[in-house]
């Protein structure tokens, strides 16, 4: 009677620890996901708002209201990423499957210690770096006191830092493709990078004193990468990203004027003499984003029945012609916004000078956009695959 109570009860121990084996762990993928967006959605909100009142009022301290709103972004996205990687672990060390479709992948991290989800890893690394160039940016005012620039050294970290937090919500929607919301999601988020990456152009605008103005030539590779990546992860991606991302770029046209404003008339601060209104961010984002990713989507789709070389340089292709129509276009973007013509005798060699900077310019976009077009590919196919296989949902 023992050996058969003994061996019942370890047949009914291997059958528990089987079922708990494939019992996933019931935390909602989408709701991690939509509290990591609306992070990276507050950090946009808060940039945008800080960035204008550079413009519309003036310098600034470390403790303002929109800086309130950019370092509870970073703070909501690594509590975030390191809630996600606990229960992952644990669920790991438990027995317990994790669903693939929670943020993708599980990357082991110190060895074995803790199994993180790829796209919260990434997510987690991001708000790490930017506490860390927050950290150097209250030093900066602590130095120098106001801070007078928006394209400071550690201003600059922090966006690039904020890049990272978004690729990695786009690689959480992505996971959870198979959904409608994981593909909505994804699309979403590619297209918040296009609008926010654009800030980060801000890094080169000393080196636009030349003839290449690089500011435009980077912000179309950004911008080429993001709209090829949503084109590699779905089809007609690259205008679904792009009508997103114009629909952003008109809501914080109205927001980032307003709330500089009312900030200012807030906390009692005048206005600059003579401002224009216009709003700084969203003037940084091409016009011309559905027509690019139309063209970029067409040209994909009609690339896509030729041979395997073809195919497989398409994607640069696109890219360069989406960059060209960026840079060529900026010149009259300036003039729609800023309702000014270009001051030729500035340029120092006349209409001359005005022609070869277009040209130059239209020459680095399209070579930056063939980068970023090869580059955008590859990370489209990438979000593909953190997707789990339908064997594996199954």
């Amino acid at each position: 009677m023992d050996l058969t109570a003994a061996g019942r009860g370890l047949a009914s121990d291997t059958t528990e620890r089987a079922a708990l084996a494939t019992a996933p762990i019931t935390v909602r993928p989408w709701l991690p996901a939509a509290i990591l967006f609306v992070a990276s959605l507050t950090f946009t909100i808060g940039s945008t708002w800080d960035i204008q009142w550079h413009s519309d009022v003036g310098p600034d301290t470390f403790f303002t209201l929109p800086h309130l709103f950019i370092y509870a972004s970073a703070a909501t996205a690594g509590f975030t990423g390191l809630t996600v990687i606990l229960i992952t672990s644990a669920a790991g060390r438990a027995g317990r499957r994790v669903d693939g479709e929670l943020g993708g992948p599980g990357i082991h991290v110190f060895g074995r210690t803790f199994t993180a989800p790829l796209g919260y890893m990434v997510a987690a690394l991001g708000a790490a770096s930017f506490l860390l160039y927050g950290l150097w940016d209250l030093w900066w005012h602590s130095l120098y006191g106001f801070d007078a620039i928006i394209d400071s050294p550690p201003h600059i970290g922090l966006f690039l830092s904020s890049t990272v937090i978004s690729v990695g919500t786009v690689i959480v929607f992505a996971a959870a493709r198979a959904h409608t919301w994981g593909r909505l999601g994804a699309l979403f988020a590619l297209a918040h990078l296009v609008t926010n990456s654009t800030v980060t152009a801000l890094a080169v605008q000393r080196l636009s004193n030349g003839t290449v103005r690089w500011t435009v030539a980077v912000t179309a590779f950004m911008v080429i990468l993001m709209l090829i990546a949503g084109a590699g992860f779905s089809r007609w991606g690259a205008t679904v990203t792009a009508v997103f991302g114009s629909a952003t770029q008109a809501v914080f046209w109205w927001f980032a004027p307003w709330a500089a404003r009312a900030y200012a008339d807030f906390v009692g601060l005048p206005m600059r003499e003579h401002i224009r209104g216009i709003p700084s961010t969203p003037a940084l984002i091409p016009f011309v984003l559905i027509p690019v990713g139309v063209v970029v989507d067409l040209l994909l789709r009609r690339g896509a029945s030729g041979s395997g070389r073809i195919a497989r340089l398409l994607p640069a292709l696109a890219g360069a012609v989406g960059g060209a129509i960026i840079a060529a276009t900026s010149p009259v973007q300036s003039v729609l916004i800023y309702e000014a013509r270009f001051h030729l005798s500035a340029l120092g060699h006349g209409h001359f000078g005005l022609a070869s900077v277009i040209i130059a310019t239209t020459v680095a976009g399209a070579a930056l956009g063939a980068l970023g077009g090869f580059l955008g590919w590859r990370f489209g196919e990438m979000l593909r695959l953190s997707a789990p296989s339908r064997e594996a949902i199954a």
